[in-house]
């Protein structure tokens, strides 16, 4: 590696772009990896000190999807086991909501599986932020809804949406192994369609589906020049009953050498722990706090997480904070680009916050 690590989070703390070979280097290079860490740990820290931002996924309609993506439970032809069900109540949503805020969490995710949002589908979410809102004011409500149509994300941030989610997940170059029924400019677009309506753009990964090195590169630029203020780093969770079922090639340090490379691509905007964490970090998970600023709290779409209570004492226990509903998570350099507006679903069991 031509640059030292020092020199590499100095770069990230003047907010430049490491090089290509720099990024491949933070990979497969051979600085020990908890220089990398440290590295990257320096980064974290000078701009979002110690703490933690929790986000809690509510899985509005789960399963029957229509699209192919290989990684997903809810795909077309999957027979993974998963909980299927239409559409929960607004009230429903908001009560889940409003443990998981008791619980920590400043942002609320709400997700249905599909290829995209019709008009009465929008209502019903706009319907549901309202009903979260009610509850709970001060949350912070992204919306994860797949592909928007004109007018759609408009329609979001005017009930009060503050992010749009829509992950990019692999590279552009494998794109179509990985899915055929869409995509990636589709994908791009509908970022930037909702970043042009207000709503803070929030795309990320999927990691561990046979990427090679350059593709998680590839993928990690291509993503900064979407502008996120969030970035989910997800670890492939590989459920039976879809292609990727037999996929198991990450390591704890492969996923840390990755949250490093996207903390040094990403030095001022929220890295978030997301799925596939506990089975891949495993007991490391604590060390990729200091490299992520956020995560996920509970469970995710159709896997189970850590429960909610474990996560809390984790960060305690690595020294971290959760982060306030009244703190801002991103710096100061980056807070004019967000406009805050202010488990269980589909069972009998309670939400895993």
């Amino acid at each position: 590696m031509t640059t030292s690590l020092d020199d590499l989070a100095e770069k990230a703390l003047r907010g430049e772009t490491p090089s290509r070979e720099e990024a491949l280097a933070v990979l497969a290079g051979p600085d020990e990896l908890l220089d990398v860490v440290a590295a990257g740990a320096r980064v974290r820290r000078h701009f979002f000190g110690r703490r933690v931002k929790l986000n809690t996924i509510i899985n509005m309609k789960s399963g029957l999807c229509p699209e192919d993506c290989s990684y997903c439970s809810q795909r077309l032809g999957s027979s993974a086991e998963i909980l299927k069900y239409s559409w929960i109540t607004p009230e429903k949503a908001a009560e889940t909501a409003g443990q998981a805020v008791r619980a920590g969490a400043k942002r609320v995710c709400l997700v249905a599986s599909g290829r995209g949002p019709g008009d009465r589908d929008i209502t019903r979410i706009e319907d549901t932020i309202a009903a979260v809102k009610a509850d709970s004011p001060d949350v912070e409500v992204c919306v994860c809804l797949g592909l928007l149509a004109d007018g759609q994300a408009e329609r979001l941030a005017a009930a009060g949406a503050h992010a749009y989610s829509h992950n990019l997940n692999t590279s552009e170059a494998r794109y179509s192994e990985i899915c055929s029924t869409h995509t990636f400019a589709d994908r791009t677009g509908t970022l930037r369609r909702a970043g042009h309506a207000g709503l803070s753009p929030c795309s990320g990964a999927i990691l561990g589906m046979g990427e090679s090195d350059d593709d998680i590169v590839d993928l990690a630029f291509a993503l900064k020049e979407l502008d996120p203020d969030s970035v989910p780093v997800n670890f492939l969770i590989p459920f039976k009953g879809t292609p990727l079922a037999d996929t198991w090639e990450l390591t704890p340090e492969r996923c840390l050498r990755i949250l490093a490379l996207f903390r040094f691509v990403f030095p001022d905007v929220e890295v978030r722990l997301a799925g596939g964490r506990e089975i891949h970090l495993r007991g490391l998970q604590s060390l990729a706090l200091h490299l992520a600023n956020s995560m996920f709290l509970g469970d995710y779409l159709t896997s189970e997480g850590q429960p909610g209570a474990d996560d809390r004492q984790m960060i305690a226990d690595a020294g971290f904070v959760i982060e306030g509903t009244d703190e801002r998570t991103l710096p100061d350099a980056r807070h004019d680009l967000v406009a805050i507006r202010r488990r269980g679903a589909g069972s009998d069991l309670p939400a895993n916050a």
